[in-house]
């Protein structure tokens, strides 16, 4: 303070202007940042034009190319979550792929601990990504706070981490950085899986390499550099996150980056003896160097550790997506309408997953009712939960419990399995049967056929295949009699080689039978060319047809 009165006593009037414009400046500045914490000043003006639907308030965030602010849904009053992602930010740090790969996988998800996106707004300058509200921060920083948790409340969390991890999976998504920073805790302390930027979407046939994700939760596989399918380094992030939860600390943990990597590679960590001998005997099977020898999700299921208070809604399969969109609350349907809707446009978009002003109000509506009257589930994951497992046979809901398989790699929202399906013990790149390959091979184009699919014989188990969407009847020179005749294939290469057909609705894909070590056969379909998603439609679709496997 002295040196201040100084100053301003004594110094020059050029000093003395620069101190006056300095303070002022201060003055601005902070002006600035609490006007940006309370109402988001010099972006809520310009932002009412594009979000006319929400009240924009206290910034929660700043990242690298955007920040994320809470809002109130004006029709509903309920809290959202707003990204407000800056284009130009993005394309300079070359994220547009990531940014896009999180919307794609978010806007397909519905489940009660993977978090919601409610709807996205794009502009010439900025993409607003408007999404469920948490408000209790990282489970990094609960167990920064907490130490090491008790083990029924860590259970508790990780029972929750390996139900979206596993609805991921049977959803051909892999996360690739699971880690406590990326795992959300709503109000009643309830995960949410989030950061799905680094996600990749599975293709059957093809293997993964991008090393991504952070170093002490990477797997070995990944770290090196070397091929995985994908779920497997899920599995070894979740069992770093569950020792993380047991005991506060990291397994593998060093400031010298290639004293981390040796660790994580040799699979060298230390158990401490505070673990209970469930716990003890869990984590080293998740934390298996091998991606081979690793346990797999169905199996992390299936553990007596993990089956102790598990919870009955974890205890089910969850449903498909369509399975919920197909189920609606005719009373938040009835309060949404009164707002101004039109009921039958409302069912329509809510049926066939469209976002607009509408379907936005009624998931509000729904997912903060149920918030409120049971505190951790989606509202219509919950009902559809309670209808699948009231209607199970007794015998049917003790297999259950003890733990249900991965059904397949086509398990796509959209159409989802039928019960009547085999499901498998082990994650598989395809389908698997023990039926003679002449037999499956004679069920695949009856199909194939059923689906209005044109195909071309490669080898005496392989073809390509072409499928054109929207076009009702048989494609041109598609083989009609060719299950009856035994010919795998179609004598017309125009079939796969004609692009006449815009490529926005064409599917190419080959078909291959492969045989395995344990007598059985698998079956691989794997997209060539075409929408990703409007493949896993064909082969939800496809699967469906099947009967032999």
């Amino acid at each position: 303070m002295l040196i201040l009165m100084f100053a301003f006593v004594y110094a020059s009037r050029y000093t003395f202007m620069c101190l006056i414009i300095y303070f002022i400046s201060s003055i601005i500045l902070l002006l600035d940042l609490k006007m940006d914490g309370s109402a988001g000043r010099g972006v809520g003006a310009g932002l009412d034009m594009f979000l006319p639907n929400y009240k924009l308030g206290k910034t929660l965030g700043i990242g690298s190319f955007g920040k994320v602010k809470i809002a109130e849904h004006v029709l509903t009053g309920h809290k959202v979550a707003i990204k407000i992602l800056n284009r130009r930010k993005i394309k300079n740090m070359d994220m547009e792929e990531k940014v896009r790969r999180e919307i794609k996988i978010l806007r397909l998800f519905m489940h009660p601990h993977i978090i919601r996106l409610y709807e996205v707004i794009e502009t010439p300058t900025d993409i607003y990504v408007v999404m469920e509200y948490v408000k209790s921060g990282e489970l990094f920083d609960y167990i920064v706070e907490k130490g090491r948790l008790q083990e029924d409340e860590a259970r508790n969390f990780f029972q929750q981490i390996i139900s979206g991890v596993e609805y991921c999976h049977r959803n051909m998504v892999v996360h690739r950085d699971l880690k406590p920073e990326n795992l959300l805790l709503d109000s009643k302390c309830n995960v949410k899986i989030a950061d799905f930027g680094l996600s990749n979407i599975m293709r059957d046939g093809h293997f993964l390499k991008t090393s991504c994700g952070s170093p002490n939760y990477a797997a070995p596989e990944v770290i090196s550099g070397k091929l995985y399918a994908g779920p497997e380094v899920d599995v070894w992030s979740c069992g770093v996150i569950l020792y993380a939860l047991l005991c506060g600390t990291l397994p593998f943990d060093d400031e010298n980056i290639p004293n981390l990597f040796k660790k994580i590679k040799g699979g060298i960590y230390t158990l401490p003896s505070h673990l209970s001998p469930g716990a003890r005997n869990l984590i080293p099977r998740m934390l298996v160097v091998d991606p081979m020898k690793r346990i797999t999700i169905p199996e992390i299921r299936q553990h007596p550790w993990f089956q102790a208070r598990l919870p009955r809604y974890l205890a089910v399969p969850p449903p498909d997506t369509m399975q919920q969109a197909k189920k609606i609350d005719e009373e938040i349907l009835q309060e949404v309408v009164n707002m101004g809707f039109d009921k039958n446009q409302l069912v329509e978009s809510l049926r066939n997953r469209i976002q607009n002003e509408g379907t936005v109000a009624y998931y509000l509506l729904l997912d903060n009712r149920f918030r409120v009257s049971s505190g951790y589930l989606g509202a219509e994951f919950q009902e559809s939960m309670d209808a699948g497992f009231n209607q199970m046979h007794p015998s049917e809901v003790a297999s259950s419990v003890v733990g249900h398989r991965v059904q397949g790699y086509m398990d796509y929202p959209g159409a989802g399995l039928r019960q009547q399906f085999p499901v498998e013990r082990k994650w598989a790149l395809g389908l698997q049967s023990r039926a003679h390959p002449r037999e499956i091979m004679t069920e695949v184009l009856k199909a194939l056929q059923e689906l209005n699919v044109c195909w071309k014989k490669i080898g005496h188990y392989n073809m390509k295949c072409r499928w054109v969407a929207g076009i009702p009847g048989q494609h041109e020179g598609m083989v009609n009699n060719a299950v009856h005749n035994n010919h795998y294939f179609g004598d017309d290469s125009n079939i796969i080689e004609n692009d006449a057909v815009s490529a926005s609705n064409v599917v190419k894909f080959e078909v291959q039978l492969y045989k395995t070590r344990e007598e059985k056969y698998l079956l691989d379909l794997q997209r060539v060319q075409g929408p990703q998603f409007l493949f896993l439609d064909l082969c939800a679709a496809f699967l469906a047809q099947l009967r032999v496997l």
